[in-house]
């Protein structure tokens, strides 16, 4: 599963941003971004914002859990696998 506040936190640490600047962006204050830091799970709206700030797709984490069978895995209609 993914924890996307720990995500966060290591994209922010690698790009040697701190908990301010990170805040400013967010307009938001600093206990906030400790906040998100802490969450298992994000809004979506929240979490497109973040990407956008840092410049990284936290979509992506998410996309790596969907199962299998999910509708991108699964063959088009018409066609048929040997």
């Amino acid at each position: 599963m993914v924890h996307i506040g720990t995500l966060i936190k290591e994209e922010l640490r690698r790009q040697e941003r701190s908990v301010a600047w990170f805040a400013r962006k967010l307009c938001c204050e600093r206990t906030n971004v400790y906040s998100i830091f802490k969450r298992e799970s994000i809004d979506t709206a929240l979490l497109l914002r973040i990407s956008c700030i840092l410049h990284h797709n936290f979509f992506q984490y998410y996309l790596k859990e969907l199962p299998d069978d999910s509708p991108e895995k699964q063959e088009k209609p018409g066609t048929k696998t040997p």
